[in-house]
């Protein structure tokens, strides 16, 4: 089944492991899972700045940026991607993430602009099936 995007092209996820977390299993394992669902999924790889995100996802003309944050940092990192989208007249690139990030602090995230917070126990139909209906796929897993 392949993912289409409204313009009818296929939906464009970049992922990326954002500071100095190097845990990448789970951003590989849900990018595998995404490719698998007919997603296009650029992977940035590990330890890449907000700035080296936001000029891929530029680059790449992606729809969406779907970050990993297991290090604790993402009341830091993830506003500095949302601030350097907008400083680079591209906020209409959706933003979305999950990792260790305590309860308290996904409804912060949400108010700041992450358009969705996957936390443990997330599981990957649930997480396809988010950019799937978010990025104007046909529903189905």
């Amino acid at each position: 089944m392949v993912a289409d995007a409204p313009s009818g092209r296929k939906i464009r996820i970049l992922t990326a492991k954002v500071g100095l977390d190097g845990h990448d299993r789970g951003i590989k394992v849900i990018s595998r899972a995404l490719r698998d669902a007919g997603v296009e999924v650029i992977y940035t790889g590990l330890h890449q700045t907000p700035e080296m995100v936001v000029e891929a996802a530029i680059q790449e003309d992606v729809d969406g940026i779907g970050i990993s944050l297991l290090s604790g940092a993402h009341m830091t990192l993830f506003p500095e991607i949302l601030r350097l989208l907008k400083e680079r007249g591209a906020e209409d690139i959706v933003v979305f993430g999950g990792g260790i990030i305590p309860e308290s602090d996904v409804a912060a995230l949400e108010k700041l602009g992450v358009d969705e917070v996957f936390t443990p126990g997330t599981s990957l139909d649930d997480a396809v099936r988010y950019v799937k209906e978010r990025f104007g796929a046909k529903a189905g897993v």
